[in-house]
């Protein structure tokens, strides 16, 4: 499968035009406040996830200089050559020069950046601060300033393009397949880790670059540990099993989640079941462009709250958030929880994954990935539901 190109220009394009616009907006608002509240003219990108968004660099030293007439890639010799062909490949070539070594970033600082307000996101370290203050300060730079800024590229990262739609329906799919592969292994005497072992094998025959994340698997009594490790313990009959786990292409993740029971399961069992995945049926359901983030996580809550298994109310045993954006990381903004007070768009790609865990009962999950569009949400997850495995499509 050919995966459509990324815009990155055009990505670089939407970052200036928004340091531009925080600019804007904050000199007006200096103005009336009669004060100084400058806005960043230019911004320092060193989250090695914002730098590949960015440009397409995945060398581990990267930082990125964004500013009105340049753009410039800070990194090593490790990474010469790589960061020439990746900076191709993006057709960045023409936009963003490459500079190699640190010893003086001052001076290119100074060459590069003159007299601009340099905005710094939160994600830059103590230590990074100081260096980069001291590189200021010993360019003699008095006219240039350090402005904190707040998520601005993650911001940006939020709404995904074609590109990065493709790719993380092509990761979906392959966590598909792999899960579909593996249902005949959910068998008493298989244990944890060789399950989860066989699985993370089997996504990455299918097709996976790499893994999103370290694969859950958890049965009988670990199932109630919504991050529970996969261990030496063997499934027995009767046990439920979740597993929540995802792919990975071309650095883009695919996250998903389905609990099975080994053996015919028992009436708490399919209650628990049934209550988890009906929330996470409204809760996807209620997925749309311009409602409220907190709404998804309260449609889920308010559901589990109408059912008691084993002397629990789910809603007391939902105890983590609703879900979570995806991308280059496996879990982005937005996050889906009773404290989001953000508004959903068109174009997010998000995670719809409640759950409950009784301790020493066990405990339940459902997740797909959901698209959200102008009307509802479009899934990219499609392994079977139900607590019976079964391999077939749906």
């Amino acid at each position: 499968m050919q995966l459509p190109a990324m815009d990155r220009v055009g990505r670089l394009h939407a970052l200036r035009e928004r340091l531009i616009n925080d600019g804007r907006q904050s000199d007006a608002d200096a103005d009336q406040a009669d004060g100084d509240v400058p806005g960043a003219e230019a911004l320092w990108v060193t989250a090695s996830v914002d730098v590949r968004w960015l440009t397409g660099f995945t060398g581990s030293n990267g930082r990125l200089l964004v500013a009105d007439d340049h753009v410039t890639l800070f990194t090593d010799g490790r990474y010469g050559e790589q960061s020439e062909r990746e900076l191709a490949a993006a057709g960045l070539s023409d936009l963003v020069d490459v500079h190699l070594g640190v010893a003086d970033v001052g001076d290119q600082l100074t060459a590069r950046l003159g007299s601009a307000r340099l905005g710094f996101d939160d994600s830059l370290s103590v230590r990074d601060h100081r260096q980069l203050s001291e590189w200021l300060a010993d360019e003699d730079m008095p006219d240039a300033q350090l402005v904190p800024t707040s998520a601005v590229v993650a911001e940006l990262r939020q709404l995904k393009d074609p590109g990065e739609r493709a790719r993380l329906e092509k990761a979906a799919s392959i966590a598909d397949e792999a899960l579909a592969s593996m249902v005949g292994r959910l068998q008493p005497g298989v244990t944890e880790r060789a399950f989860q072992l066989d699985l993370d094998r089997a996504m990455l025959d299918h097709g996976a670059d790499a893994l999103s994340f370290d694969s859950i698997v958890a049965s009988g009594p670990n199932s109630a540990l919504p991050h529970a490790r996969p261990g030496n313990r063997a499934f027995v009959e009767g046990d439920l099993v979740v597993i929540d786990f995802g792919a990975s292409v071309d650095g883009y993740g695919s996250d998903m989640t389905r609990t099975f029971c080994i053996g015919e399961p028992t009436d708490e069992q399919q209650s628990l079941y049934a209550a988890v995945a009906g929330a996470q049926a409204a809760g996807v359901a209620a997925v749309a462009d311009g409602v409220a983030e907190r709404e998804i996580d309260s449609v889920c809550r308010a559901h589990l709250a109408d059912h008691e298994v084993h002397d629990h109310n789910l809603a007391e045993q939902f105890i983590h958030g609703t879900g979570h954006g995806i991308g280059l990381e496996i879990h982005e903004q937005p996050i889906l929880s009773t404290r989001s007070v953000g508004i959903l768009r068109a174009g997010l790609i998000i995670t719809v994954e409640p759950g409950a865990y009784i301790p020493g009962f066990g405990g339940v999950r459902v997740e797909d990935s959901v698209v959200v569009t102008t009307d509802g949400a479009e899934p990219i997850t499609h392994a079977p539901k139900g607590l019976v495995p079964t391999s077939g499509g749906g």
